[in-house]
């Protein structure tokens, strides 16, 4: 494995991720909170690990992967990529938030912010696989 494959790894440790907060999302409505907090567990060490990953891509490789897609898909990529970096940084500290609020046992807080951590989380992983496909796969750099 070599720096160039890290794009390939990240988007695997999103959808890696995507697959643990949608398990956690039905475990916690099925009541089985044991299972929803291992499933969240999972999911914040899976994010953490694809945010090493991504950092150490980013400060290694000096080329820049520009979009190829032409047409239409230009701009909805732009939009896909613009809104999953912004929420990419609002999500760290609501991350940190719910989690610290469910390990003091604050559930009322947790339940409070999870409400709005949950879907930009899992927004920000399903649109970090989103914004690889179409870089990487759909629209390559010839």
């Amino acid at each position: 494995m070599t720096i160039h494959d890290l794009p390939a790894v990240n988007a695997s440790l999103n959808a890696l991720a995507t697959v643990f907060l949608t398990l956690g999302f039905i475990f916690i409505k099925q009541q089985k909170k044991d299972a929803h907090r291992n499933c969240m567990i999972a999911a914040f060490i899976t994010s953490t690990v694809f945010l090493a990953c991504y950092l150490t891509y980013h400060f290694s490789v000096t080329a820049v992967t520009k979009f190829q897609g032409q047409g239409i898909v230009r701009p909805i990529y732009f939009i896909i990529l613009i809104t999953h970096i912004i929420l990419a940084v609002v999500i760290v500290p609501m991350i940190l938030m719910t989690m610290s609020r469910a390990l003091k046992a604050r559930w009322e807080h947790h339940k409070k912010i999870a409400r709005w951590t949950w879907p930009l989380w899992m927004y920000v992983s399903v649109t970090g696989v989103i914004v690889y496909l179409m870089l990487y796969q759909w629209f390559p750099a010839k």
